[in-house]
């Protein structure tokens, strides 16, 4: 009797804590003599690209098994590799050659783009993968939420430093984030206390500010998310009087990347990504710019960018990861159906794949954070789970 197969890939941005799911997942399934495990390299892009007319397709399959994931888990990024591809928005241009002679037969969703999910389930079928274990933040989801509905199984596991996936309270790499975050926020003191400046840091966290308010709320600085556009001159003369309230004459403050001020929209630039996104022009050097033209205040702007994404996992990441798998291994063997890994109310948990239309978990502005003083709410947090600032 034929293995059942599970197949499992990576999607997005990498981070700390996907080679353990990934290893975990293959250690579970070598327990049960009836699965195997089969790796999509680069993300959706290996559902999309992989050419089964030519035989096996190294560049995007590759099986998985203990001597070959043994030790994978030490290290940080994604073995699997990964890419940014949304088969449901495929420009015609990047479709491969092997493709092209088809690209009639699949559906135009605008001048020059196609959805390209009909290759996809041709290939999972092709490669007869019984169930799809995705891990990936909300784009990668998006999309596994699209095959869920045509019917695939398919189970999601949560991954993004921003940690603004919905239905749970963690995703894998965000302690890893956080940690590093309130190491280089450590640091970074002693330089701007030596120049007396104020420090302007910005940090992940496009839609939501859950890694500007944790790190914020660990370190005593004050944060800006984007859940609330800030009182520019407010902040500015907040900051102004932490600096020279404070002995060694600096302050800083910490922004999300989406952040803005009240009557100031942040633009994008560079060419819209297969999910719609844009990079965000920097809200640190605006901020500074302001502070600059507003008070003379000289500044130091810093960006706490990749350092949090790279290297190995801390341990809470390895944690998640490992149960995380161990959940989306049995989901994949009870049949998928369209399931997510999770944590609610402090527990694990499995629940259902978020509505793609829903867009990012946000912080609750009301019981999250203090609009006035530009701080995470501090009140007591008896009873709340760990991972939950508030109600």
């Amino acid at each position: 009797m034929a293995k059942k197969r599970i197949g499992i890939l990576t999607g997005g941005g990498d981070v700390p804590g996907l080679n353990s799911v990934i290893k975990s997942v293959v250690y579970r399934s070598t327990e049960h003599a009836d699965f195997e495990v089969i790796g999509i390299r680069r993300g959706w892009e290996g559902l999309t690209h992989v050419n089964l007319d030519v035989g096996p397709d190294s560049d995007y399959l590759t099986p998985l098994d203990r001597q070959v994931t043994r030790s994978i888990d030490r290290t940080g990024g994604t073995f699997l590799h990964t890419s940014r591809t949304n088969p449901s928005r495929m420009q015609l241009e990047k479709l491969p050659g092997h493709l092209r002679p088809r690209a009639g037969e699949l559906k135009e969703v605008s001048p020059g783009v196609v959805d390209a999910t009909p290759i996809v389930l041709e290939n999972l079928e092709r490669l007869k993968i019984d169930c799809l274990i995705a891990i990936g933040g909300d784009d990668t989801l998006s999309y596994a939420a699209v095959l869920h509905g045509k019917g695939f199984p398919i189970v999601g596991v949560p991954k993004t430093m921003d940690n603004d996936v919905r239905h749970t309270e963690y995703c894998v790499g965000f302690s890893t984030a956080m940690t590093r975050a309130v190491e280089f926020i450590g640091r970074l003191r002693t330089t701007v206390g030596s120049h007396e400046r104020i420090g302007v840091l910005r940090i992940f966290g496009r839609d939501a500010g859950f890694t500007a308010l944790y790190a914020a709320f660990v370190t005593s600085i004050r944060c800006c998310i984007p859940e609330a556009p800030f009182d520019l001159e407010r902040l500015i003369e907040q900051l102004i009087e932490d600096k020279w309230s404070n002995p060694s004459r600096y302050s800083m403050v910490l922004l999300s990347e989406g952040a803005s001020w009240v009557g100031h929209e942040l633009q994008g630039y560079g060419e819209v990504d297969p999910y719609g996104h844009q990079k965000k022009r920097n809200i640190a050097e605006a901020l500074s710019e302001q502070i600059k033209q507003g008070s003379g205040e000289e500044t130091l702007v810093a960006d706490l960018a990749y350092e949090l994404r790279s290297g190995e996992p801390d341990f809470l990441d390895r944690m998640v990861a490992t149960s995380f798998a161990a959940m989306a291994f049995e989901s994949a063997v009870s049949g998928g159906g369209g399931r997510m890994t999770a944590v609610c109310k402090g527990c694990f948990d499995v629940v259902d794949i978020p509505d793609p239309s829903l867009g990012a978990r946000r912080v609750d502005v009301k019981t999250m954070y203090n609009v006035d003083r530009f701080r995470p709410d501090y009140s007591t947090k008896k009873g709340l789970p760990i991972f939950l600032l508030s109600a």
